[in-house]
């Protein structure tokens, strides 16, 4: 089993959990940062500001990013 750790970014604000948690394979891990982020999404985006983005980051136990999802807010026009 493999440790990793979630990081949240937005704005300035950033920060990885120091609790990691173990997963079985890449895909396991794949699944569960994507079942967090589906439960956050909803919130985050109706809070989020124009010309902002929001990233949770999947890490490895050396703190190296593995996944990345990231909410982007553009004004184009």
């Amino acid at each position: 089993m493999s440790l990793y750790f979630f990081r949240i970014s937005h704005g300035r604000y950033s920060g990885a959990s120091d609790l990691g948690t173990e997963f079985e394979s890449r895909e396991d891990a794949w699944a569960e940062m994507t079942k967090v982020c589906g439960n956050l999404l909803g919130g985050i985006s109706r809070s989020l500001k124009q010309n902002a983005e929001w990233r949770m980051e999947l890490l490895d136990e050396a703190k190296n990013p593995v996944f990345r999802v990231r909410l982007v807010a553009e004004s184009v026009g």
